[in-house]
């Protein structure tokens, strides 16, 4: 990619992440910004680009002395079903720019709708962070965030959760159900059942199990997998993300038998305790569509819905791309999938769902 000059910066550029300096300025960047997710970081970025055959890329904007004044991530994702976008980042919640001025960011943002012409994807979208000008169609109206301080102690988190969904929770911790935490095969192929035969229930296709493997190694301690078990067989499970203090319980869901057990409750609480024993002090509880009964179940925690804001820009004359399944033209095949055997889902699904982004 060309380098660009800047007033007051030396160059908006394009960074190799196979280098392993580069990997470690931008990562030192990621955690000292306030406004940093773990979505921003280049364990994600290189973890979906392995998971889901995709293209990551890395924009840098720096200062004469070569330091960092700000970076963003972008995935490029190709689907047949959903066409091309390029995406800050990928098959995350967040992201968009990170910079330490409006200069940066506004540079930033032109690279990469540069960046965007020359690949020929017709979409570009920041999942989070300041928008650079006015040639963005800006949504504050479809996504939730949920984030609040974990408690310093099981019973006062306990006490932090309403009343109603305190008394589910203390049944959850009467049940005979069983906890383990863990990075490996077995936890994986536990979650992966788990999580397939979940998002099948709610009609949409499972993400390749090659995703998941990626992310755990790529983030190492930094990523595991709590399950709850029933009897010796998994009921619920949650891979999480562990950045700057916060919890992010990211891929998670439960079986058809969880509902009954309250599993879904005990994972959720059993991570409070986890993270508050690695040292977190918050729990982002993640995102979730206005209006909808997964946002109803985090304000039932106690937790707060947050507007989120996300910014498309699409090229002259093209419909900026759209995926979320809520809209009214993909509400017949949601409800078709869910009609699906699981194992068909199952062999169907990740070959559409790394097409999401």
């Amino acid at each position: 990619m060309t380098v660009q000059p800047l007033s007051g910066l030396v160059a908006v550029r394009a960074v190799d992440l196979r280098d392993a300096n580069e990997r470690a300025r931008i990562d030192a960047f990621v955690r000292a910004h306030p406004e940093a997710t773990p979505f921003h970081l280049t364990a994600w970025s290189l973890g979906v680009a392995k998971g889901c055959g995709q293209t990551s890329h890395t924009l840098v904007a720096e200062r004469a002395d070569g330091s960092l004044a700000g970076f963003v991530p972008l995935t490029e994702v190709s689907s047949p079903l959903f066409g091309r976008a390029l995406v800050s980042n990928g098959f995350a919640i967040g992201g968009g720019i990170l910079a330490e001025s409006a200069a940066a960011t506004t540079a930033l943002g032109d690279a990469a709708w540069t960046l965007a012409q020359r690949l020929k994807c017709p979409t570009l979208e920041l999942r989070g962070g300041p928008l650079p000008g006015d040639a963005w169609h800006v949504d504050t109206d479809t996504y939730l965030g949920f984030t609040r301080p974990l408690a310093d102690s099981d019973e006062a988190e306990l006490l932090a959760i309403p009343r109603k969904q305190r008394a589910e929770v203390r049944k959850a911790l009467d049940a005979d159900l069983a906890i383990t935490v863990g990075h490996g095969r077995d936890d994986l192929k536990a979650h992966y059942a788990v999580y397939a035969e979940s998002v099948h229930n709610l009609g949409t296709p499972v993400f390749p199990a090659a995703l998941f493997r990626a992310v755990l190694q790529e983030f190492g301690e930094s990523a595991d997998i709590l399950t709850v078990r029933h009897d010796g067989r998994a009921v619920a499970s949650v891979l999480s993300l562990y950045f700057n203090g916060t919890v992010y319980p990211y891929w998670g869901g439960g079986t058809h038998a969880a509902r009954g057990l309250r599993a879904n409750d005990r994972m959720y609480f059993a991570l409070m305790a986890h993270a508050r024993a690695k040292g977190c002090t918050r729990f982002d509880f993640g995102r979730s569509k206005a209006g909808t009964g997964p946002a109803a179940f985090k304000k039932n925690w106690g937790f707060e819905g947050v507007p989120l804001s996300y910014g498309k820009r699409a090229a002259p004359g093209e419909p900026v791309r759209e995926i979320n399944p809520l809209d009214p033209r993909y509400a017949r095949k949601v409800e078709l999938w869910k009609t699906l055997p699981l194992w068909i889902a199952n062999l169907v699904g990740p070959h559409i769902s790394r097409g999401l982004g």
